[in-house]
């Protein structure tokens, strides 16, 4: 008992109310690198990494060659002098030092099978930390101008930044998601022609169609809704219909209230909220971006030439310099998102986050350089990005290009329609984001192994389906009574291992901001726990070893319920 309380202890000093073993082994070896060379600086959570030979133990540390020079010791006498403070510490079986002066730990089998108690008494919180600290973090995700239906693009995004955010979340951040969009410009002059055009009765097909129209069959809903001078309530604006063909403004102001809507509607239907909305052409009307260009000429990084204003962005890393207003007097497309970001900043967000397309990789560099030339602290490197890539849809074989909806491309509900939100999501998320994706709807819709979310769903449902089989047969759980040392099977030992590793999975999943890591981990579950299932008997008579394996199976429904939770995908109890 006591030396689970020490285990208890240690981890949750680290991660809060979550266990780790991972965060175990950092501690231990920082506390007894600390004993062996007390005179030299030691870091909190020095690095170890899980090993892929069994016979090299279960952790790995290289701790001790990256103390050669404060030392001034060969690595392995380091090492050895570190391993001789561990020596006494009953949670490891051995430890041993390997090559040059890798330190190898082989931990105790009660040190693993202790994860089955925390994560049944941490329920929900299993997985969960305090490695944010309350920071606040802004996450901005899809984004997308309000002129036709979500297309799948967007849909990655909307996963990927939603996914994010819980993973923030999850670690102790102060999550904001935004949505940030233009409700002015070129694109939105295209959509007002385009409806206008729909309300005096015509179509892409005839002449006085706009040439820069846009096609898709929605505007004929948007046109039927301004001319019946209906009310539509987006989440961030509500506008009702003049039911005027020729004002144009009017239409304008409609038309986007009415796609916002159509917007939020999807998203919900997607599992996706946001908490602030922000308009690009606000920039201007409250002056952000006339003060940012005053600010960047007062820091002296500007210059005139060629009757336009440039930043000296070469400053700053990027390629060449770029111009800031034009000779015409307009400002170039990347001022106002200086002007946005350092809005960002002046919110006060540690941490800034844009999930974006690919076709954003352009302008990175550039705002990043004018947000270093305002002076005014703003870290290198901020804000993050995070891309996404194209998504190809197949069904059948072949690729599906053509939505009546939409006109020209496959919408986000046209996907959630096709598979449902569960598989959509999962499939948006499975793929590192910036790899280019092929959606199988033929596979998404399978109720096969080859489906990733099936698979795991079905691991959720089975469990539940074995403790149904318990209360029929009258074999309550009890805890109590569950003897964990008789869980000695290839299976149980793995499976036991794969949910320990949960925690430190979300962490790294927040930390690199690659939530592909979360879908796989919990395949991993689903692998390990259907060879369990398939292995071995639950409901028996031996009640010891009867009540340690459900309490094993209890704890993976747990894990694998808070793993869809982040993933916003359902955990089925029955399929």
């Amino acid at each position: 008992m006591k030396q689970q309380q020490a285990l208890n202890c240690a981890v949750i000093r680290y991660t809060g109310p979550s266990t780790a073993v991972k965060f175990l082994v950092q501690e231990l070896l920082a506390a007894a690198a600390a004993r062996a060379w007390p005179n030299i600086d030691i870091p909190s959570a020095p690095h170890i990494e899980r090993t892929r030979d069994a016979g090299h133990g279960d952790f790995a540390s290289n701790l001790a060659m990256t103390l050669t020079k404060q030392a001034r010791r060969n690595p392995r006498e380091i090492a050895q002098a570190i391993v001789d403070e561990l020596s006494d510490d009953e949670r490891i079986a051995r430890v041993e030092i390997a090559g040059p002066g890798f330190i190898n730990f082989f931990l105790a089998p009660a040190v693993f099978r202790a994860t089955i108690d925390e994560i049944l008494d941490s329920g929900d919180q299993y997985g969960r930390s305090h490695a944010g600290d309350g920071q606040k973090v802004l996450i901005e995700f899809v984004s997308a101008n309000p002129t036709g239906p979500l297309h799948v693009g967007h849909g990655r995004g909307a996963a990927v930044g939603d996914c994010l955010a819980r993973l923030y979340e999850a670690t102790g951040w102060d999550v904001t998601r935004e949505f940030y969009y233009n409700d002015a410009g070129v694109q939105i002059d295209n959509l007002a022609h385009s409806t206008q055009a729909r309300c005096r009765g015509l179509t892409p097909d005839d002449a006085g169609w706009p040439e820069a129209g846009y096609r898709g069959e929605y505007l004929v809903a948007v046109a039927q809704a301004y001319l019946a001078r209906e009310t539509v309530a987006a989440d961030d604006r509500e506008v009702t219909g003049a039911g005027d063909a020729e004002d144009l403004a009017a239409i304008r102001e409609f038309a986007v209230a009415w796609l916002r809507r159509e917007q939020d509607a999807d998203l919900r239907a997607f599992g996706v909220q946001f908490d602030v909305y922000s308009l690009e052409s606000a920039l201007y009307s409250e002056g952000r971006v006339a003060k940012t260009v005053d600010a960047l000429v007062a820091a002296g990084h500007t210059y005139e030439a060629e009757g336009a204003l440039w930043l000296r962005t070469t400053d700053y890393g990027d390629d060449k310099d770029r111009v800031m207003r034009k000779a015409d007097g307009g400002f170039t497309y990347f001022v106002p998102d200086v002007a946005y970001h350092r809005a960002k900043w002046e919110r006060g967000f540690a941490r800034a986050i844009n999930e974006q397309g690919a076709d954003h990789h352009g302008t990175i560099a550039r705002v990043r350089a004018g947000l270093q030339a305002l002076d005014i602290g703003i870290p290198q490197g901020w804000p993050d990005y995070v891309l996404h890539q194209m998504v190809t849809v197949m069904r059948g074989g072949e690729e599906v290009k053509l939505s009546k909806r939409a006109g020209s491309y496959i919408t986000l509900r046209d996907l959630i329609d096709e598979v449902g939100r569960d598989a959509t999501r999962f499939f948006l998320i499975a793929r590192k984001s910036d790899s280019q994706q092929t959606f199988d709807i033929d596979l998404a819709r399978s109720q096969s192994e080859e489906n990733p979310v099936y698979y795991i769903q079905y691991a959720h449902a089975r469990i539940c389906s074995v403790l149904r089989q318990l209360d029929e047969k009258h074999m309550p759980f009890e805890r109590m009574q569950a003897d964990y040392s008789r869980l000695e099977s290839e299976h149980e030992q793995r499976l036991i291992t794969v949910l320990s590793r949960f925690p430190e999975t979300v962490v790294t999943a927040a930390e690199d901001s690659a939530v592909q890591t979360v879908p796989h981990f919990l395949r991993e579950v689903a692998d390990a726990f259907h060879s369990y299932y398939n292995a071995q008997k639950f409901v028996i008579e031996d009640a010891s070893l009867r009540n340690a394996r459900i309490a094993l199976v209890m704890a993976t429904r747990q894990t694998l319920a808070n793993g869809l939770r982040l993933l916003g995908v359902s955990a089925p109890e029955q399929m």
